[in-house]
């Protein structure tokens, strides 16, 4: 399935399977041009063939065959240009153990079937091309159950759950559409298997795209010289360049496959976007080429906040416990990245070196972006606090969260507050 655009195009293969290994027939998918096709610059910036070719990897995906079916459905392709486009569009890349928060079933039917894993394709290696290395990426539908887990836990993790489980995926990660039951609907025992993983190790998803947004209450909203404010329906101060790229690098990289808790230092070599200068993998984790953080000019302008204000949706909360259990209490730390402007707010640890935050300035901000300082302590008690945060069913919007005596106001909002610039 082809266009006119690079990325629009999908081979798909039938693939008779391996009954050795009980891997049932299957529907192949193959996508090409997110890696280097040319090598002229037409699409991709050529950048030698030691590195990664255009950005370095392709879409595969595997459907299961249904008895009689002569002809590859085509939504599979549909949906793995959707991805391609994002990747193009943003510039951000995937990585095995990544997740896809989809929220539809993905064929558009009434499956439970409703995100997306990233791993390596079972059979497809990496290749060596005289424009770069390309790997290849597969795709495994999940359910939401799955996918929570995913990020509570991580990725990699329940993608080797899956494994184990013929019908949720087997050794070579199949989609089945027609999948009724969850993994821990399958097999109860592997939720405590997640359980132990998570109290273990922690939570590895170091940042989300957001709905989000923060106030500075240290200043009264009408003194708009030198405004610390940054809310919804106000000009936002833009981030710099290497503001974005640090923040951009921990949404890119996603998954720490390495737990050193560092923030990724704000390179003064490194320009904005991809375009000129492409992320290393995101394997390599958020630690730093040195073992130091970079504290960049521009850091000399950051604020200290006495009070401050955040706001989410009712999804981007639901990950504040995530947040706080599986990130702070490990010594890591966590990044909300507004998807509707500028605005970032990142929660960090005492553990966590490069921060501008401190424990005796816990609030600080540089431009639009917000960093908050929690201790241990602190966040237990949040934890308690922000408990009905994990039953969303009873949950009723707006609903605010306040501790005085640390003076920071936490709302959850309707989608619309954050739709409507102008509200």
């Amino acid at each position: 399935l082809g266009g006119p655009d690079p990325l629009d195009y999908v081979s798909m293969y039938r693939n008779l399977g391996n009954p050795a290994l009980n891997v049932p027939e299957h529907w192949h998918y193959v996508s090409f041009g997110l890696s280097d096709l040319y090598g002229d610059n037409r699409v991709h910036e050529f950048t030698g063939t030691d590195g990664p070719s255009g950005f370095g990897f392709e879409l595969t995906f595997r459907l299961k065959r249904e008895t009689g079916e002569s002809a590859p459905p085509t939504w599979p392709a549909e949906l793995m240009q959707g991805l391609a486009r994002y990747v193009f569009q943003s510039e951000n890349t995937f990585c095995s153990g990544d997740h896809v928060s989809w929220h539809s079933p993905l064929d558009n039917s009434e499956s439970r079937i409703q995100h997306m894993l990233l791993t390596e394709d079972p059979q497809m290696q990496p290749v060596q091309t005289p424009f770069g290395v390309v790997t290849f990426l597969q795709i495994v539908g999940v359910c939401t159950e799955e996918l929570h887990a995913a990020q509570q836990w991580n990725g990699q993790g329940i993608l080797e759950l899956l494994r184990t489980v013929p019908v949720a995926g087997g050794p070579w990660l199949i989609t089945d559409m027609r999948r009724g039951e969850t993994i821990f609907e399958i097999d109860p025992h592997l939720q405590e298997r997640v359980d132990k993983g998570i109290e273990t190790d922690g939570s590895n998803l170091s940042g989300v795209s957001a709905k989000c947004a923060w106030d500075d209450l240290s200043r009264p909203p009408e003194d708009d010289e030198d405004s610390r404010s940054i809310c919804i329906g106000t000009q936002p101060r833009r981030l710099s360049g290497k503001d974005t790229e640090q923040i951009r690098e921990t949404l890119r990289r996603g998954l720490e496959i390495n737990s050193k808790p560092v923030l990724p230092p704000i390179n003064a070599q490194r320009q904005n976007g991809l375009t000129h200068d492409r992320a290393p993998s995101r394997k390599d984790s958020l630690e730093s080429e040195s073992s130091a953080a970079i504290i960049p000019h521009e850091l000399i302008r950051t604020r200290q906040l006495e009070s401050v204000h955040l706001k989410f949706n009712q999804e981007s909360g639901a990950l504040i416990p995530l947040c706080l259990r599986g990130r702070l209490l490990h010594g890591r730390h966590f990044t909300y990245k507004s998807i509707t402007g500028d605005t970032a707010i990142t929660f960090v640890s005492t553990g966590v070196e490069g921060a501008f935050a401190t424990e005796e300035h816990p609030y600080a901000a540089h431009g639009p972006w917000l960093q908050i300082l929690l201790t241990e302590e602190f966040v237990e008690r949040m934890l308690e606090d922000l408990e009905d945060l994990n039953s969303p069913e009873e949950f009723k919007l707006p609903k605010e969260y306040s501790w005085p005596e640390k003076k920071l106001k936490v709302s959850i909002l309707p989608d619309a507050v954050f739709d409507n610039p102008l509200h």
